[in-house]
């Protein structure tokens, strides 16, 4: 069947339309992303204020229409961290359901690292091992362990590029004495959940998804996207070290002018990059490998599943 999944992210509404059926591998068919920027859009209560939410149902309104388009047959909706953590967000969605008639699913973090942790290790395969598996979004920062295809530990920080921009780099160049406060503040938070994961061991392989990171690995030398899915790319945390203080010096603009950095990202890529470095300095990892999969294909696998055992 033809399955369009509608993913109300931190910083982008996106549709992904794929053709599945269960014992496959989705093979997407249409892609369809608006730049919404909704942690940006929170109010000082913590609200999305009344024009988020009408750009939000006029995005999905718009998503929705692509969908027909596109031949869907089935629609699985979801939102996470700037919805879920909005405080009018019961409003949000009856709003959204009301005008739209699309009931959005609000996943837990928890429920995040899940779904991208499974969606790493159908791509990876059993041979990968142990997977540590980290995400980082515009609201969130996702890290999940586990030698199964449901993990053995799990959290989610409030440690997205987007968020932190925000809150913490109100300048462009960002100063450096909040970069230093912001860096602080990324691992310390990181830190409370290494023993976590320590208990279980080392991983045999780390693995990294979402935009973050695959435009982190292009800028240090990975392969550019238009070279398909299946060529191996990796982010060496030396690389990382070297290009934090050169992302620092650079304005929004200057970034936008890197290899594999789109526009709409560049303001907030200095803040994925020190919750990257962050994340594989403290659990000491070297090197991530880049998956192509994450949570859209995650929600994606689990439905295929409940479909098989139907």
């Amino acid at each position: 069947m033809r399955l369009g999944v509608l993913d109300v992210g931190s910083n982008t509404v996106h549709l992904l339309v794929v053709d599945a059926h269960p014992g496959a591998r989705p093979l997407p068919a249409h892609s369809h992303k608006a730049d919404l920027r909704l942690a940006q859009l929170l109010d000082e209560s913590g609200a999305i204020g009344p024009e988020g939410v009408d750009k939000l149902i006029e995005t999905v309104q718009g998503a929705l229409e692509a969908a027909e388009d596109n031949g869907v047959e089935a629609l699985l909706p979801f939102a996470t961290s700037a919805v879920r953590e909005a405080s009018n967000a019961d409003e949000v969605l009856a709003r959204v359901q009301t005008e739209t008639g699309v009931e959005l699913q609000v996943l837990t973090g928890a429920e995040e690292a899940r779904l991208t942790f499974l969606a790493a290790r159908r791509w990876f395969g059993w041979s990968a091992g142990k997977l540590l598996v980290l995400d980082i979004g515009g609201g969130s920062l996702e890290i999940a362990y586990g030698i199964d295809e449901e993990p053995d530990a799990a959290v989610s920080l409030p440690l997205g590029a987007g968020r932190l921009t925000a809150g913490w780099l109100p300048t462009d160049p960002a100063d450096p004495a909040d970069v230093r406060a912001l860096r602080r503040h990324v691992r310390a938070q990181i830190a409370r959940t290494v023993g976590e994961f320590s208990r279980f061991g080392a991983p045999d392989h780390v693995v990294a998804t979402s935009k973050t990171f695959k435009q982190l690995a292009r800028l240090t030398g990975a392969a550019r996207s238009t070279d398909g899915l299946y060529v191996q790319r990796e982010l060496k945390r030396r690389s990382l070290e070297d290009w934090v203080p050169r992302l620092t010096a650079m304005t929004a603009d200057e970034r936008a002018e890197l290899p594999g950095v789109s526009p709409g990202r560049a303001g907030q890529l200095l803040a994925g990059a020190l919750v990257a470095e962050g994340a594989m300095d403290l659990f000491g990892v070297e090197t991530v490998e880049i998956c192509p999969w994450a949570l859209r294909e995650g929600v994606i696998l689990r439905r295929l599943d409940q479909m098989e055992s139907e």
